[in-house]
C-alpha cells in the first residue's frame, strides 16, 4: 500500500491522513466544491476535485471516487465513517477495480450492515435480540399487524445506516402509519434505502457498544465497551469508556457476543456491535439477559478515539495493517485498558439542538495538555454548510479516574473558542458537570429529562452580559468614537430577547463610566478583557454584520444585537408576531400549512431537511394562516418567512 485515497471529508479525512503519513503512506483527498480549500485537502499528499455541492453530487458518487483513484494512482481506498463506509456495492467496486479496500468484506457488510440481517444472524448465535419484526414485507398492513403483536411502545428503525436517521418512537398504534412514512423518507434520503424494522422500545436503557477487530486469518478480539447513552435525537454527543454501569462479568459477556456475531459473518477489520442495556430491576423475570443487540456498524466509529485513549492503540493503523493481510497486532490477553476516557461532539447547533450554518469567525482550541485530544477540521474562515453533518469536531480527555476525566474535559470546553455561529460547547460542559452524569447514572432519556434544567444553567449572570455588551461596543468603536468625551452615549443592546439600556462615558485609555438603571459602574475595556467594578472578564468578540455580535465571555457565548440606532417600533411587535420564519438553512420536504386554516400551537406546519436530518416546524401559537410563502422542495435560508398569521 503506497497511496491511499480517503473517500471522506473534514476531520474524518484528517484523522486517516495523520496515521497514513506516520506509516509512510501517501494520501489522496477528495473534495466537493464547498470543500475546495478545506484542511483535509491541504494536508493530503494530493487531492482530486469531485465537483458538485451536495453529498449525492460528490462524496456518494462511486464512479467519481474510482475515477479519482485511477487518475491519482491510488492503490487503496479508506472510506472513513459515514457516506459510503457501509456500502457493500462501493466496497465491491473498489475490489473489482484492483484496489485494496480498507474495510470489511462486502459480504460481511451486507450480512451485518442491515439491522434486519444482523438480528437474524444474532439469533443463531445466542446474542439477545428485542422482540420485533424485521422481515422482507414492508407494507404498512404487515407492520401494523406485527406492531399489534409486539405491543407499544415500539421503535421504528431504518434497516440501513445509522446516526439516528430513520428512527421514530411510537407510543400509540394509530401513530404508526405517520411514523413509517416519516422514517422511510428520512432513511431513503440518508441511505438510499427506505426499508424499516420495528422492535419493542426500551424506554430507559443505556447505549453500550463493543469495539471489535478481526483479521483475515480467523482472529477476532474486542477492545472493551463504550457508553454512549447521552444522546439527542438518537444521536450521540457524549461517549465514554469504560461504561460506569458494566462490571467485569458483564463486560466479558458483551465481548463474547460481539466477537461471536462478527465471526459468524466472516468479519474483517474494525466494527462496533451496539447494545441496549437495561437496568437489572427493569428486566422482566422471563428475560434471559439484560442487554439486547441493536445493530452492528461495519466501519470505524466517530467515537473510536475513546477506545484509542483507553488502550493506547491506533485503530486506523490496525485497519491498514489488516487490509494489507497482516495478523492482528495483539491477542485478547495482550489488550490492556488504562484509566478512563470521555469524548464530546462539538456541533454547530444551539442548546435546543437546532442546526446552524455560517462562517467560523474565530477559532482557538484549548491548550493540548497531556491526556487531551481534539480531532477537528476547524479554522477561522471555515464555512459550515447545510450539506453535511453538523459535527465540528471531537474533544477527548483521558485520565486515571472518571472524575478526573470529567474535570479535564469540562475545563477544556471552557477554554475552547468557536465564534461565528452557535455551537453546543457550553451545553456539553453543563452536561458533564450535571450531578446525574457525574454519578454515572445518565441513561438515554437523560437530555429529555434534564434538558430544560441544563438550559437554565447556561444563562449568564447580568455582569457577564454587560461585559459582552461592553466588549462588542469597544470592538465596534471607530477611532473617533473612542476619544474621551464629556457626554455619555446611550446604548441599547438585545440579548436572548431582553433589551439592555445603558449610558457609557469614555474616560480615556479604555476607562468607562457606565450607568445601568440606578447602578453606577466603573469599567475598563481592552482587546481581550473587560473589567467591571474590579472584576476581570476574559472576552473574545466577533461581528456577524447588521449590528449582530457573538461574544465569548469566560465560558459563556452570547448572541448580541446592537439596537442603539434602531427605531423602537422596529424592534419587534405585531408584524414579527404574525410571521413564522425558517430557523436554519434547509430544504422544505413537506408543507402541511394551508392558507385560511385554523391551527393550534404545536400543529406541524413544515418539515425542513438540514444536515442529514428532518426537522418538524410547528405553529408557535394558535391562529389562522393568512398566507403560505414557501413551497415544497424549496431551499430556505435562516429568517426567511414561511407563512404569516392573520392579525
Amino acid at each position: 500500500m503506497k497511496r491511499l485515497l480517503i473517500a471522506n471529508r473534514g476531520e474524518i479525512a484528517r484523522r486517516v491522513i495523520r496515521t497514513a503519513h506516520t506509516m509512510g503512506i501517501e494520501t489522496v483527498a477528495v473534495f466537493s466544491d464547498p470543500d475546495a480549500v478545506a484542511l483535509h485537502v491541504r494536508e493530503a499528499t494530493t487531492a482530486f476535485a469531485l465537483g458538485g455541492t451536495s453529498s449525492a453530487e460528490s462524496y456518494l458518487r462511486i464512479d467519481r471516487l474510482l475515477q479519482a483513484a485511477r487518475i491519482t494512482g491510488a492503490d487503496a481506498v479508506h472510506p472513513g465513517y459515514g457516506f459510503l463506509s457501509e456500502n457493500a456495492d462501493f466496497a465491491q467496486a473498489v475490489i473489482d477495480a484492483g484496489l485494496t479496500w480498507v474495510g470489511p468484506p462486502p459480504a460481511a457488510i451486507r450480512a451485518l450492515g442491515s439491522k434486519s440481517a444482523a438480528k437474524a444472524l444474532a439469533l443463531q448465535h445466542r446474542v439477545p435480540v428485542l422482540p420485533g419484526y424485521f422481515g422482507a414485507d414492508q407494507s404498512d398492513a404487515t407492520f401494523m399487524a406485527e406492531a399489534e403483536r409486539v405491543g407499544t411502545p415500539l421503535m421504528v428503525k431504518a434497516v440501513a445506516g445509522g446516526g439516528g436517521r430513520g428512527m421514530r418512537l411510537v407510543h400509540r398504534l394509530e401513530d404508526l402509519p405517520a411514523a413509517l412514512k416519516s422514517a422511510r423518507s428520512e432513511a431513503l434520503a440518508g441511505f438510499g434505502n427506505g426499508d424499516l424494522l420495528i422492535e419493542r422500545a426500551v424506554l430507559r436503557p443505556r447505549h453500550v457498544e463493543v469495539q471489535v477487530f478481526a483479521d483475515a486469518h480467523g482472529h477476532c478480539v474486542h477492545l472493551g465497551e463504550r457508553d454512549c447513552s447521552v444522546q439527542r435525537r438518537h444521536q450521540k454527543i457524549i461517549e465514554e469508556a469504560p461504561s460506569p454501569a458494566v462490571p467485569p462479568d458483564l463486560r466479558e459477556e458483551l465481548g463474547r457476543c460481539a466477537v461471536a456475531l462478527a465471526q459468524a459473518a466472516g468479519y474483517v477489520g474494525a466494527g462496533t456491535v451496539e447494545f441496549l442495556l437495561e437496568e437489572a430491576d427493569a428486566v422482566e423475570a422471563t428475560t434471559p439477559a439484560s442487554f439486547f443487540l441493536m445493530e452492528m456498524n461495519t466501519r470505524l466509529q466517530v467515537e473510536h478515539p475513546v477506545t484509542e485513549m483507553l488502550t493506547g492503540l491506533d485503530l486506523v493503523e490496525w485497519q491498514i495493517r489488516v487490509a494489507r493481510g497482516e495478523l492482528l497486532p495483539l491477542n485478547q490477553d495482550q489488550i490492556i485498558f488504562n484509566g478512563h476516557a470521555i469524548e464530546v461532539r462539538l456541533c454547530a447547533e444551539d442548546e435546543h439542538f437546532t442546526p446552524h450554518t455560517g462562517t467560523v469567525q474565530a477559532f482557538q482550541p484549548p491548550p493540548l495538555t497531556p491526556g487531551l485530544r481534539f480531532d477537528h477540521a476547524l479554522e477561522a474562515g471555515s464555512e459550515i454548510t447545510p450539506h453535511y453533518d453538523a459535527m465540528l469536531g471531537k474533544l477527548i480527555a483521558h485520565a486515571p479516574t472518571r472524575t478526573e476525566a470529567i474535570q479535564h474535559l469540562s475545563h477544556a470546553l471552557d477554554a475552547t473558542t468557536v465564534l461565528g455561529l452557535p455551537t453546543n460547547r457550553v451545553f456539553l460542559a453543563a452536561c458533564l458537570r450535571h450531578p446525574v452524569f457525574v454519578a454515572g447514572d445518565a441513561l438515554i432519556p437523560f437530555l429529555a429529562e434534564h434538558g430544560d434544567e441544563l438550559r437554565e444553567q447556561l444563562q449568564p449572570s447580568p455582569d457577564a452580559v454587560l461585559a459582552g455588551v461592553l466588549a462588542a461596543t469597544y470592538h465596534a468603536m471607530t477611532p473617533a468614537a473612542a476619544l474621551p468625551s464629556p457626554f455619555a452615549r446611550p446604548l441599547r443592546w438585545q440579548h436572548d430577547g431582553h433589551t439592555l439600556e445603558l449610558a457609557v462615558q469614555e474616560r480615556g485609555h479604555g476607562a468607562l463610566s457606565v450607568t445601568l438603571g440606578e447602578r453606577s459602574i466603573q469599567a475598563g475595556v481592552a482587546q481581550d478583557s473587560v473589567t467591571i467594578d474590579g472584576v476581570l472578564w476574559r472576552v473574545h468578540a466577533v461581528s456577524l454584520g447588521g449590528g449582530r455580535w457573538q461574544v465569548q465571555v469566560g465560558a459563556h457565548t452570547l448572541a448580541l444585537q446592537d439596537l442603539s440606532h434602531t427605531p423602537r417600533e422596529r424592534e419587534g411587535g405585531a408584524s414579527a408576531a404574525r410571521e413564522l420564519r425558517a430557523p436554519f438553512n434547509g430544504k422544505l420536504i413537506a408543507v402541511h400549512a394551508l392558507a385560511g386554516a385554523d391551527v393550534q400551537k404545536g400543529t406541524p406546519l413544515f418539515v425542513i431537511e438540514s444536515m442529514k436530518l428532518e426537522h418538524q416546524i410547528t405553529a408557535p401559537r394558535d391562529g389562522r394562516v393568512e398566507a403560505v410563502s414557501a413551497s415544497h422542495g424549496q431551499q430556505v435560508a435562516p429568517g426567511q418567512i414561511l407563512l404569516t398569521f392573520s392579525a
